[in-house]
């Protein structure tokens, strides 16, 4: 779980103020979880902190008023020893640095069953063990390091998720030197387990945010679903500048985006994103991918497969897939925007004025 940079730490910040804030939506709909008169009898609790090189915010509606900040603390603690390619002796470093591994947490067994489903069916755009070309490419900790010496073709033969085997109890390499990264799962893992836990402490109206990654369950105080914004997929856009909002019917939801995450070298843009079967940095229209379904870690893992697919692809997935809404922002020829939404989101959406 890669460390955001700063104005990500700063995106999220600014995400816990705009969750928040009720805008006018001409569709919306009353959740039968609570009345308005509930709701304004009903403590709202705010909590925010720190975990896997970012923020979080904990929004729920509770007549008790508790604080769960510890518990929630201590419960992301033990997930990052499970995931977490910082700590060295994490479950997924220690397998990283081996060939097998016995499971001792349950997160990793749920994220690999989670990602060989996702891996299969986006036919391999998704893939965990694509991290060390990532870092090869200048997006690891250690920045721009692309060598001419780097033999990207040699690095293939260690991607495919294929490459590794596991069951119930083991995890195990089929590949010597397959290295399994789960950043763009495990934000929104993060966030169904603070939902789990909120859930199982008899709350049902709660908004949960790592990093961006969002689950929504119930209404607001106000007695309405919760809205999040989508960003404007512009370089210089600060993280209050919204291009739509949409309203979370209890469903997770993620962004995946190119327009912030790159450099350039040689007057040519390198994208954060890259395409495990090529090796390369993705280059196509696609700006943003956002995707809703049932749960965050579902929605985290497509929208990082559509950045790599790419709007054709990404649509013609969505439109295969019954178990998420997405909703696409890309560029135009003449350099305009344009937009795809599915049709059962389209009543959740709303677009901003410039």
């Amino acid at each position: 779980m890669r460390p955001n940079t700063r104005k990500n730490i700063i995106y999220s910040l600014v995400l816990l103020l705009l969750v928040v804030v009720v805008y006018t939506w001409r569709n919306r709909e009353k959740s039968p979880e609570i009345t308005l008169e509930e709701a304004a009898q009903t403590g709202k609790v705010t909590l925010s902190g720190q975990t896997m090189g970012t923020t979080y915010s904990v929004t729920y509606l509770d007549t008790e008023n508790r604080d769960f900040k510890k518990s929630i603390d201590s419960l992301l603690v033990v997930f990052n020893q499970s995931l977490s390619t910082y700590i060295s002796d994490s479950e997924l470093s220690r397998f990283n640095q081996g060939d097998s591994l016995n499971f001792q947490l349950p997160f990793l067994l749920q994220v690999l069953k989670a990602s060989k489903e996702i891996y299969q069916k986006t036919e391999g755009a998704f893939d965990p063990t694509v991290g060390p070309l990532v870092n090869v490419w200048g997006f690891g900790p250690g920045g721009p390091q692309l060598k001419d010496s780097v033999d990207i073709q040699n690095m293939l033969r260690m991607v495919g998720f294929d490459k590794i085997d596991f069951d119930s109890k083991q995890l195990r390499k089929k590949v010597p030197g397959v290295y399994l990264d789960f950043s763009a799962i495990a934000k929104g893992q993060g966030v169904d387990v603070v939902a789990k836990f909120l859930s199982s402490k008899g709350l049902s109206n709660y908004l949960v945010e790592i990093g961006g990654e969002l689950v929504a369950r119930g209404v607001n105080e106000k007695g309405e679903l919760w809205k999040v914004g989508v960003n404007r997929p512009e370089e210089e856009s600060n993280a209050s500048e919204l291009y739509s909002i949409i309203a979370l019917n209890n469903k997770g939801m993620a962004t995946s985006g190119n327009y912030r995450n790159f450099y350039v070298q040689d007057s040519i843009k390198i994208s954060h994103t890259i395409d495990p079967k090529t090796g390369y940095p993705v280059r196509h229209n696609l700006l943003s991918a956002t995707v809703l379904a049932n749960d965050c870690m579902t929605a985290d893992a497509y929208a990082t497969a559509m950045m790599v697919m790419g709007t054709e692809r990404a649509i013609a997935l969505s439109e295969g897939i019954k178990e998420i809404e997405v909703f696409l922002i890309y560029s135009n020829p003449d350099g305009s925007y344009g937009t795809y939404a599915s049709e059962s989101l389209k009543p959740y959406l709303s677009f901003v004025q410039e």
